[in-house]
């Protein structure tokens, strides 16, 4: 889907890099809405949430099925495109809104070409922030498409927030036959979508954001476009033929897709890191499998890798839920195909020390960071203030069907709550008493 050999040297154009200087490659931004950090307070309550740290054309606010309301600041990269800022949500049960992210957002979009002729970051490497793409009212339905000021284009109506239904948010049937009371508790839920749309070359990516009622924070980067007219030279074993016959070889490739998450759990970034893994242990005789799941406190700089039966979370340091337990957030990864042709894109997952001028997974364009991507960062740091890192792979395999234009494929990961609310923040008012053992167990 990129230029042919000849044509693919893609570095930003002239006109986009006039006026930008080195620390705008780095992150300075348009409408920029720091973050602000509440003290800690009592450990079983959690700091007040500051008010949005931005105006009013850069907040997003939305109050979902259940009660639940997400808020958020946005500013716009002139590399990364769409940032989102000082993230909180606040179920009904909760007096103040719970800090959750103090920024997130892209962080690379890796495109080696399996013949090893071509290779891209496509976010610092193209055009990428400056090619936002202007959204039509029919792609935003229900919702509001906000413009966003782009340095050397003006103004772009590029970021959609809306509403989408997602199915069942719970189903219970309190069968009274077991001492339930008979009734019959089921929700539909809806998400807050938050959206954006960047051409590089011949892909479109979508960028989307989904805040759900239940606390679940989804990210997927959707590519979609054109397969590039330059690029059916690939040979079977390295492409497919999509034309008649043995023809048009389209070229395979791999999309290797960063984010970068910067925590602020109850308005505080000294948040912690845990991993689970758990040992499935056969049974003997006429017994049955057993399983024990150990916690292991990460406390250095890790670069992690997904396994059956491993995952990870961030908590907080300066807030607990109403059964006293500390909030975190636990790390759902996506469908991922690790790349193993470089060594940044070896791992799932990577915690590093806070540095400013760490802030792209491959190809950083900022001087003297030790190294330009996210592995090199990785140097047994004693973990304060954590940077997540969030790497999920897709190996392109063109079809017949990618023609024309050629259906999304999307790529991506959630963050589950994990004990940020003493219950569900969805459950109904007369289960409310069934905190720890339901009512008619034992």
């Amino acid at each position: 889907m990129h230029v042919n050999r000849a044509r693919r040297a893609r570095t930003r154009p002239a006109a986009a890099l006039s006026g930008l200087a080195v620390t705008a490659l780095l992150g300075t931004v348009l409408a920029t809405a720091p973050s602000a950090t509440a003290a800690p307070t009592a450990p079983d309550r959690a700091p007040a949430a500051a008010a949005p740290a931005c105006s009013a054309a850069y907040q997003i606010e939305q109050t979902l099925d259940g009660g639940t309301t997400w808020r958020m600041c946005w500013h716009y990269n002139t590399l990364s495109g769409l940032v989102l800022d000082d993230v909180s949500y606040q179920p009904k049960s909760e007096p103040k809104p719970i800090r959750v992210l103090t920024s997130a957002r892209l962080a690379q979009v890796h495109v080696p070409y399996d013949d090893g002729e071509a290779e891209y970051d496509d976010i610092t490497g193209t055009d990428f922030g400056q090619a936002l793409q202007n959204l039509r009212p029919a792609e935003c339905p229900g919702g509001t498409i906000k413009t966003v000021k782009v340095p050397d284009r003006g103004n772009v109506q590029g970021l959609c927030a809306t509403t989408r239904a997602r199915g069942h948010a719970y189903r219970l049937n309190d069968d009274a036959s077991t001492g339930g009371s008979g009734k019959l508790y089921s929700a539909q839920g809806k998400d807050l979508l938050v959206y954006t749309v960047n051409k590089a070359s011949w892909y479109e990516y979508i960028t989307e954001w989904r805040f759900s009622s239940d606390g679940t924070i989804t990210s997927n980067v959707g590519a979609t476009g054109s397969l590039s007219p330059y690029d059916y030279d690939g040979t079977d074993g390295r492409g497919w033929p999509i034309g008649k016959g043995a023809s048009a070889y389209a070229e395979s490739h791999s999309h290797n897709v960063f984010w970068r998450l910067d925590f602020g759990l109850d308005g505080s970034n000294k948040s912690k890191v845990e991993q689970y893994d758990s040992k499935v242990t056969a049974p003997r005789g006429n017994g049955v499998p057993t399983t024990k799941t150990t916690r292991i406190p990460v406390t250095k700089e890790l670069a992690g890798d997904v396994k059956n039966l491993r995952w990870w979370r961030v908590l907080s340091t300066a807030g607990k839920n109403k059964d006293g337990h500390p909030r975190s957030y636990e790390f759902v990864p996506g469908r991922s195909t690790t790349f193993p042709g470089r060594s940044f894109t070896k791992h799932d997952v990577y915690f590093t020390e806070y540095k400013k001028c760490e802030q792209y997974a491959s190809n950083n364009p900022a001087a003297n960071c030790g190294g330009t991507s996210v592995d090199k960062w990785v140097g047994g740091q004693t973990l304060k203030h954590p940077i997540t890192w969030v790497n999920v792979g897709f190996h392109h395999i063109a079809r017949d069907e990618d023609q024309q234009p050629m259906p999304v494929h999307w790529q991506g990961f959630s963050l589950a709550p994990r004990d940020v609310t003493a219950m569900s923040p969805l459950t109904p008012a007369d289960l409310a008493d069934q905190n720890g053992v339901p009512r008619n167990g034992s």
